[in-house]
């Protein structure tokens, strides 16, 4: 049975720094810390592989997970993502898939962000948020490097 996932969350930047930065500080949990929200984040970043995050969001303690879904270095990071600050139950159909394409341009970096699965339209504007706080960490992070 195939299930569909609505709602869609997507948001894109463009980071003046090449691809492979780019890859690097999505999978180094040192610079992951600085731009997701103080997260800790643990995985071996091997496909089928579990991924975590640990921290404090808005004053309450979290700990999501998901597991790797796709590597692709220097091209696509996919993973799923549950949390349960989201009041669902761990159950896989309220995982999201969270997907992160790059792309090379002119020594600049492309970066395309979805995420499935956002239950309605608030959710989605919401996870939209989210991310664009994300990607512009991670681009602040990159750009200040340089």
């Amino acid at each position: 049975m195939v299930v569909d996932k609505p709602a869609v969350a997507e948001v894109q930047t463009t980071i003046d720094a090449p691809v492979a930065r780019v890859w690097q500080a999505l999978i180094t949990p040192e610079d992951i810390k600085r731009y997701m929200f103080g997260a800790t984040v643990v995985s071996d970043w091997k496909e089928g592989s579990p991924i975590s995050w640990k921290g404090e969001w808005q004053g309450k303690r979290f700990e999501d997970k998901g597991q790797i879904l796709r590597m692709d270095p220097e091209r696509q990071l996919r993973y799923s993502h549950w949390s349960p600050l989201s009041s669902q139950p761990d159950q896989p159909e309220n995982y999201h898939t969270v997907t992160i394409d790059l792309g090379e341009e002119q020594g600049r970096t492309r970066v395309r962000l979805t995420q499935d699965n956002n239950p309605s339209e608030e959710a989605r504007a919401h996870s939209e948020k989210n991310w664009r706080t994300m990607l512009d960490g991670l681009k602040k992070l990159l750009e200040e490097k340089r």
